[in-house]
């Protein structure tokens, strides 16, 4: 099959090319995306094993931390691209509690519930207590106790 590009721009922050081309054969217009590939990226577990870094699972993650919040779409995948490429600039392999801790760094800039509801599942929250000192960290300790109400006595 031969075709012939029409429009070629930068997405992703320049890490990857959107191109719409067109068959010439038919006329048909298609879109293909090409990404760098570049040195593979391996994720340390903290049971020792290694994986390939996949940043699907990453933006998952994020996604499911922002869901029903005002959060964008391209939002969790401009994170998720600043974290592979940040990993990526400190060598071939990241442990998975940085990775975890990244996350975190830039979810508390950008949505503080998200934050919270990662953080849950990250630091393995137990109870609500845990949810409260985490909360009090993320303010800045300016987090009050909150108390019933005091009843007017007769």
């Amino acid at each position: 099959m031969e075709d012939r590009v029409i429009d070629s721009r930068e997405v992703e922050a320049g890490a990857a090319v959107r191109r719409r081309r067109e068959c010439v054969a038919c006329g048909a217009r298609f879109t293909t995306m090409e990404r760098s590939i570049g040195p593979s990226l391996a994720v340390l577990k903290r049971s020792g094993e290694r994986e390939p870094f996949v940043r699907e699972k990453l933006v998952a993650g994020v996604r499911a931390a922002c869901k029903n919040r005002p959060v964008d779409d391209a939002l969790v995948e401009s994170l998720a691209l600043e974290i592979e490429e940040s990993c990526r600039g400190a060598g071939g392999e990241v442990t998975s509690q940085a990775l975890g801790l990244a996350v975190l760094d830039r979810l508390r800039e950008l949505d503080e519930v998200a934050y919270l509801r990662f953080a849950s599942v990250y630091k393995g929250f137990e109870d609500a207590g845990d949810f409260a000192r985490e909360a009090g960290m993320l303010s800045g300790g300016a987090l009050t106790k909150v108390t019933a109400p005091k009843r007017h006595q007769r």
